[in-house]
């Protein structure tokens, strides 16, 4: 007879169904809050959207392939297929860091672009130089990594080139002559 009194006495089914209501008020509101943050961005280039980009109001458009980054590796190092990953990384990361610095239009362009990234080769030192020479005199950033010698190569050697982030056609005429890696 206790049990049954307990459901019986008014404040606590009052209690409860404040409880109840209470927790469900408040789920929905969370859920709310936090699918509408969900679904608001969805469908939206978010890196370029204007509430984003101090620079413009409008979000870059890209008509297919107009910029790319390429990295040039040298063959005649030898190196294994880790250790030429790791050397265009630092490559890639280089020619980010410098576009951010130097040219950030052209970077925000290759990036609403999809960041198309090419790796070709070389044999010799001496062609990665000329490239790095030809590339600069177009106006394109270059990155070329030489390396630390820890691991496969000799300190200093130099391993990969990075050309641009830069327009298509520009990379093109300096690295449009080389073979795939």
């Amino acid at each position: 007879m206790a049990v049954f009194n307990i459901f019986n006495d008014e404040s606590l089914v009052s209690a409860i169904n404040s409880s109840f209501l209470i927790g469900v008020f408040g789920g929905v509101s969370l859920a709310w809050f936090f699918l509408k943050g969900r679904y608001k961005l969805r469908g939206k280039n978010t890196l370029f959207s204007s509430e984003n980009s101090s620079a413009s109001c409008e979000p870059f458009r890209c008509d297919d392939d107009r910029f790319k980054l390429v990295l040039v590796v040298r063959t005649d190092l030898k190196m294994g297929k880790g250790k030429a990953a790791a050397q265009c990384s630092h490559a890639a990361v280089m020619a980010y860091e410098r576009a951010l610095r130097h040219q950030p239009t052209v970077l925000r362009q290759w990036q609403a672009c999809g960041q198309a990234k090419v790796v070709l080769k070389v044999e010799t030192e001496d062609e990665l130089l000329k490239l790095s020479h030809e590339a600069r005199k177009w106006g394109l950033i270059t990155s070329l990594v030489c390396d630390a010698g820890h691991t496969q190569v000799a300190p200093g050697s130099k391993t990969v080139l990075g050309i641009g982030p830069g327009p298509v056609d520009l990379v093109d005429t300096v690295s449009g002559h080389l073979k795939l890696f």
